[in-house]
């Protein structure tokens, strides 16, 4: 009888927990769903009220427009490269950081590693007036360079690379010496390779986060050459017009593809990193 009683007990319990992950799944993902929704409508469709959430008629019509009027193309490039060529800056960064903080003997290196963790605490409002500043004096307003150098600098790749290799066991690094292997070889074949699943974690981590940026790509890329996805979709917004929400969806369902990919791809990896976390 008590084991009947803690049976139903813990299929309540699961019945329960499942229940509320699938509310907070539908919450959280209802955004998405509804944006999709309404890209699918015609005008006539999305004014309706009550508002209609089965799928239009409008979709080809849609994309399309929304493809040319914001001239997505372009900008979907755009984000794309800035953000795959953040992620990577900063992965190849933050490795020789940590490595170097590990194994590297210096002078006041501890110093150094505390300064760089105290940037982590400076948002980055904080850091737009005299960094936009050295962007003009360097004349990168409106290029690449302003998009994307300032970001390359990372203290939580940093950190993370740092803590890693401090768990790599000292006797890797006393047979290299042994055989005769040099500083950069030992990090190419030995420390890169026991990496693989934090770079693909930090990859992944930096990619939607250069991806999501708005406030910077908007004051010093706003040129037709550099601007990004995120700035490009108010060219749908038509201010003397009434908006047309559906075009509009379009283009962000349009935009979130890209960092999709990419979630898709990594997502593992990310996982398997979070697992190892905890396993530590």
């Amino acid at each position: 009888m008590e084991l009947k009683i803690m049976n139903n007990r813990k299929l309540l319990k699961n019945i329960s927990s499942h229940l509320i992950m699938l509310i907070v799944l539908l919450v959280v993902l209802f955004p998405m769903i509804y944006a999709i929704v309404v890209s699918t409508q015609t005008n006539s469709e999305y004014y309706k009220f009550p508002p209609n959430m089965r799928p239009g008629t409008g979709a080809v019509e849609n994309y399309i427009d929304a493809w040319q009027k914001g001239d997505l193309g372009r900008l979907l490039f755009n984000s794309t490269f800035i953000s795959l060529f953040v992620a990577l800056g900063k992965i190849i960064l933050s490795i020789l950081a940590g490595f170097t903080f590990v194994y590297f003997k210096s002078k006041g290196k501890i110093f150094f590693f505390i300064m760089i963790l105290i940037t982590q605490m400076l948002p980055l409002p904080v850091r737009i007036v005299p960094t936009y500043m050295l962007m003009s004096q360097f004349g990168w307003v409106n290029t690449y360079w302003a998009l994307t150098i300032p970001f390359f600098a990372s203290a939580t790749g940093t950190l993370l690379f740092r803590q890693l290799y401090m768990m790599i066991p000292t006797s890797f690094a006393d047979a290299a010496k042994v055989d005769g292997v040099n500083s950069l070889q030992f990090l190419w074949y030995i420390v890169i390779p026991l990496s693989k699943t934090n770079i693909a974690a930090l990859f992944l981590i930096e990619f939607i986060f250069i991806w999501n940026q708005y406030l910077w790509p908007l004051i010093v890329g706003n040129s037709r050459e550099v601007r990004v996805v995120q700035i490009g979709l108010k060219q749908l917004i038509d201010t003397d017009a009434a908006v047309s929400w559906n075009v509009l969806m379009s283009g962000t369902v349009l935009a979130m593809i890209p960092p999709l990919i990419i979630l898709v791809i990594f997502q593992s990896s990310l996982i398997k990193g979070l697992a190892l976390g905890q396993d530590k």
